[in-house]
């Protein structure tokens, strides 16, 4: 009897001790919004009292006006110039939005034209560079582009890429950096990117590569590139065979070109090596397009990569992400138009890149004339799904896949790849989806004529027929 007495008089004193507490918080609660409302109100008022009154000069309204006359970004990288008063880079590309492909719409199959049903497999295989004795095939008309070792992602991303494009059966490209061997142990189709640098001529690299892509230019990369003394460490800088007190250079032109006369030689020495493997030239499009094609075309080039001006890399200059080369969709059909009269459109495979994300994107793309399409910025952040809770909010995404960041081992290698080909698979699926939607069964089938432009400025540049003139 006294245990249970005991028992109750503990348990009322602990429920009347709940029970003030939560008396107690509700006043608090009551008292600490009334206050906290009263001050955000008051700090508010005062606040909006001087931007209402003074005056402009010394208003903080001033800056809303700077931001709309240039943008946010503008200003942050005037910040970041006057802070050292070098170069500075940056990563991704351009944020203009210019010309693309959105003024162009596919001619669907209905009543004239029937479509296709979904069980019906449409072939979406390519071949690139048919005229070489071992030409580069590939299942899909998607490919990766090239991002280096070193010079920009981490290995664990490298394999990554790699490992999603042997899954999907198409290619990846080592871009600018070092050969790195764990990349080609997890890739099948393997491009080898000859730079510009003391390193680009690797020996492995040729050897082991299903194509090799000289690379003279992209989007927006061109001419020399410098790395500051210890900028680049660890197992790149070895591989690389740089010392890490001096710059990483990479030269404006290729050894061993001091003219345009000299690349039909190189390209003849460098088919000795290749063993009857593909060669590419990379280029980024520009204003004098059909000059450098030319070229291209008397050097003997079997595929020509065209970058267009909305193309990214690890770090370039705003002056040449914003201010150089030409949109995609005009690289595209100057160069298509300029291989076909010049009749080598069957012999010379056409690759493009720049500023390509979704299906529609590629799909018209591969109808105006291309071959393949190189994807930079997809698959980079396809890299990062389901991962970005290991950098954010401290850190930029870019964090978890580059060289120099602290934070690359955070990415898991197996959850990266297969991150990235099911981006690559869901994209192929639609294309699929769209070709039949068509009343075709192959990417071989398209053409201009599966288009109309909806504007006349896309109508006048791309040779498409309109949208409002009647077709019989």
């Amino acid at each position: 009897m006294l245990i249970t007495t005991a028992l109750l008089i503990v348990a009322l004193s602990v429920l009347g001790t709940l029970i003030a507490g939560i008396i107690l918080l509700l006043v608090f609660y009551i008292v600490g919004k009334r206050l906290f409302r009263t001050i955000v109100q008051r700090l508010f008022g005062l606040v909006i009292e001087r931007l209402l009154k003074d005056k402009y000069h010394e208003n903080l309204a001033e800056l809303w006006s700077a931001v709309r006359r240039t943008s946010v970004q503008t200003i942050l990288e005037i910040s970041l110039r006057a802070e050292e008063g070098k170069l500075i880079h940056r990563p991704l590309g351009s944020p203009k939005t210019l010309p693309h492909y959105d003024t162009l719409m596919f001619v669907a199959a209905q009543m004239a034209r029937l479509p296709k049903d979904v069980s019906i497999p449409v072939d979406m295989k390519v071949t690139l560079g048919s005229k070489a004795e071992k030409p580069l095939q590939i299942d899909i008309p998607l490919m990766i582009s090239g991002m280096g070792y070193g010079v920009g992602l981490s290995e664990e991303a490298k394999r990554a890429l790699a490992r999603a494009a042997k899954q999907m059966g198409t290619a990846t490209n080592s871009g600018e950096g070092p050969f790195l061997q764990s990349e080609r142990d997890e890739a099948d189709k393997f491009i080898w990117q000859i730079s510009r640098s003391t390193w680009g001529h690797s020996p492995q690299g040729i050897a082991t590569a299903d194509m090799l892509e000289v690379q003279m230019g992209q989007g927006s990369s061109v001419g020399s590139r410098a790395h500051e003394p210890n900028s680049i460490k660890g197992k790149a800088q070895k591989l690389m065979g740089v010392s890490p007190v001096e710059s990483v250079v990479s030269s404006a032109v290729i050894p061993g070109i001091n003219s345009p006369w000299d690349w039909p030689k190189y390209v003849a020495d460098l088919r000795s090596e290749a063993a009857g493997k593909p060669i590419a030239i990379k280029i980024m499009a520009t204003g004098g397009l059909e000059r450098d094609l030319a070229v291209c075309l008397e050097a003997d080039f079997d595929v020509i990569v065209l970058d267009g001006c909305q193309g990214g890399s690890s770090g370039a200059t705003p002056l040449i992400c914003d201010d150089l080369g030409i949109p995609s969709l005009l690289a595209l059909v100057r160069a298509e138009r300029f291989l076909r009269e010049q009749g080598a459109r069957k012999e010379v495979s056409l690759v493009v890149g720049g500023g390509y994300a979704t299906p529609g994107q590629c799909l018209k793309a591969i109808a105006l004339g291309a071959d393949a399409i190189y994807l930079g910025t997809v698959p980079l952040f396809g890299l990062i799904h389901n991962q970005i809770h290991k950098i954010l909010p401290w850190e930029p995404l870019t964090q978890l896949v580059y060289y120099d960041s602290p934070y690359k081992q955070r990415l898991d290698i197996s959850l990266a790849s297969k991150s990235v080909a099911n981006v690559l698979k869901s994209m192929v699926l639609e294309m699929e989806e769209g070709v039949r939607a068509m009343g075709k069964t192959a990417l071989s089938e398209l053409g201009p004529n599966d288009l109309v432009a909806v504007d006349e400025w896309t109508a006048k540049v791309t040779g498409v027929r309109r949208a409002d003139i009647r077709q019989d």
